[in-house]
């Protein structure tokens, strides 16, 4: 689609949304982060029910330290009255922790005296903030130009021609900016959204149906096969958190033949893995009885020791010699008794 094609249908979209809904304005004394939160409740839901939803946050919880440290159950039970309230819940709570994780506070404000770029660049930093709560944001709080854009606007704008399969896959409207001037911005997103969300409630409505063939009397196809894309994805059990503006992924179907080569190769593998240790107890048994079967051999070294031991020990045993004198035996006196007298002459 061209671009001036693009342009005259949004500007017939405004104009003819502008017949049926009045613009909502948020109260202008609101923080950054009061902003941003409130988009959270206002994505998909309508604009009274946000307004509760919000104001019951403010009310029943001391600060936003406690919303962040509550249980997404309790949050979700205190949105009620908005359709998606466990999404809602899971945005602020993300948002909170991101914002409370890079400061340590929950103040935003300080963004406002940023460049509007640099600004941007950060809240897309905010783990939990969609692209309608970031344009939300730079729209109502940094005084940007950037539409948001719900779920609902998306199929609408679809249905209408505005943009293609791609563009509504990725939730995009390229060139919205562009073909709708900055002073008329606020205007223009608060009557596509307020469209918006009253068509994702009730897309069999006559009276929103009625609001497209103004636009485009060709809208029904396309928003049948939308709708049709939505009731099935919803169907689908969903693995993983949702995105803002993206379809839940489906759990992959079971392949039965892809599972019966799987178990079939396990098999073989445990059965691999028994025989091998099988094998290996075998070979350790029959090691076991060699050697248990074998004499014990003589060991010399040890025999010396033993011997030497008993000679030590029977030496102990012997008496001690007396000890060798170096010094001559003394000759003994003859006996005077057995000596002859000499008779004198």
């Amino acid at each position: 689609m061209t671009g001036s094609n693009r342009a005259a249908i949004l500007s017939k979209v405004h104009k003819v949304l502008k017949k049926h809904y009045k613009p909502a304005v948020p109260p202008a004394e609101r923080s950054v982060l009061e902003h941003l939160l409130y988009a959270c409740c206002l994505e998909n839901a309508r604009v009274e029910a946000a307004d509760e939803a919000f104001a019951k946050l403010k009310e029943l919880f001391f600060d936003w330290n406690e919303v962040r440290v509550t249980t997404l159950t309790e949050l979700a039970e205190v949105m009620t009255s908005i359709p998606d309230a466990p999404a809602a819940a899971t945005r602020i709570k993300k948002s909170l922790q991101s914002v409370f994780e890079a400061s340590y506070t929950f103040d935003l404000d300080p963004l406002i005296k940023q460049n509007l770029g640099k600004a941007e660049k950060d809240l897309e930093k905010i783990v939990g903030s969609s692209l309608f709560v970031r344009a939300y944001v730079v729209q109502h709080a940094l005084g940007g130009h950037s539409i948001p854009v719900n779920n609902g606007a998306i199929d609408a704008l679809y249905a209408v021609g505005v943009i293609t399969d791609q563009e509504a896959e990725k939730s995009q409207v390229p060139g919205a900016e562009r073909a709708i001037p900055k002073n008329k911005g606020v205007e223009f997103g608060s009557l596509l959204h307020q469209f918006g969300a009253d068509l994702a409630a009730s897309p069999g409505s006559s009276k929103l149906r009625a609001i497209l063939a103004e636009i485009d009397t060709q809208y029904k196809e396309r928003l049948e096969k939308r709708i049709a894309i939505r009731e099935a994805f919803a169907k689908l059990p969903v693995v993983r958190e949702k995105k803002p503006f993206e379809l839940p992924v489906p759990t992959p179907k079971p392949n039965p033949a892809a599972e019966a080569k799987a178990a079939a190769k396990n098999a073989k593998d445990a059965a691999i893995k028994e025989a091998a240790e099988k094998a290996k107890a075998a070979a350790d048994k029959i090691a076991k009885e060699k050697a248990a079967s074998k004499p014990p051999a003589k060991n010399s070294d040890t025999a010396k020791p033993a011997a030497a031991s008993k000679s030590k020990e029977a030496s102990k045993e012997k008496p001690k010699d007396k000890p060798k004198t170096d010094s001559k035996p003394v000759a003994k006196k003859p006996d005077s008794k057995g000596l002859a007298k000499k008779k004198p002459r």
